[in-house]
This record gives structure tokens, sequence and C-alpha cells, in this order.
């Protein structure tokens, strides 16, 4: 009877620590008032921890698997407001943000030519023009060189 239980006993402890995962996503924020609200969307969403660092804006989850997953973990810090590896916050919920906490938006695709075309919010070149403007305009507010600056001409 004993080994019974002892083998019961095994068998739902190994069970129970296999399904925890934990994982780093990358989460843009600026403050405190970010970092709670960020941690408390995650653990609302099945986060059994959540610490998002400030500086590095990396965020440490563990989640039982059975319960949650990353997807709905981002979905939900998305629907705070906050941008996420894989999710983005909506425009307006991102508006609603205390001033503090607007962070740089992140963006699909252009931040590699941002980085390279734009310096101390200034265009550098006719690059930057090529991959941020259209018809003389930033495609997408913000994405280029904070506001736009180097879509004008």
């Amino acid at each position: 009877m004993k080994l019974i239980t002892l083998v019961s006993i095994l068998f739902v402890t190994t069970f129970a620590f296999g399904q925890k995962k934990s994982e780093s996503i990358k989460v843009w924020g600026n403050c405190g008032m970010c970092k709670k609200t960020i941690e408390t969307a995650a653990k609302t969403a099945g986060a059994t921890t959540a610490d998002w660092n400030e500086e590095t804006k990396v965020l440490l989850v563990s989640y039982k698997a059975k319960k949650t997953s990353s997807d709905k973990i981002q979905e939900a810090i998305a629907q705070s407001g906050y941008d996420t590896e894989k999710f983005t916050a909506d425009d307006a919920t991102y508006d609603k943000l205390h001033g503090c906490c607007k962070y740089d938006r992140k963006t699909a695709s252009v931040d590699d030519e941002k980085s390279a075309c734009c310096k101390d919010g200034k265009c550098t070149g006719e690059s930057c023009k090529a991959a941020c403007c259209k018809d003389g305009a930033c495609e997408k507010q913000g994405d280029c060189c904070k506001g736009g600056t180097c879509c004008k001409k």
C-alpha cells in the first residue's frame, strides 16, 4: 500500500511540475507604472510569476501550460497598452497611457532602416525617406525619426 501511495505522489508531482513553463518576453514600456501594469496583465492572463525589467524591457514569466500560453499572456499585455514581441497594442489603448508611460512604439521592419538613417531625431539621408515615407508623409505616425521629420522636405 505504501508503495502505491509513493508512486502516486511521484506521478502527481512529476506531472504538476512538468507542465510549468518559464519564458522571457520583450515588452516595451518605460517606468514603474508600466512595470505594475505589465506584470498585472500577465498575471491576470494566467502567469504564476511575472517580473518586468525596466532597463532591459524583458518580462520573465512562468505559467502552467495547461492553463495559459505565452500568446495569451502577450495578448493581455497588449490589451493593457504595451507592445510585446508578438502583439501590438491598439493605438487607442496606447493613447490612454499616462504621459510617462508613452514609450517609443515598436515598428515592423522599419527599425533596422530607422537606426541606419536617423540620428538624434533627424533624417540623415535619402535612405530614410525611402524606408519611412510614402507620398511625402510618414506611413505611420512616429515611426521614423520621431514625428516624421525625415519625410519633410
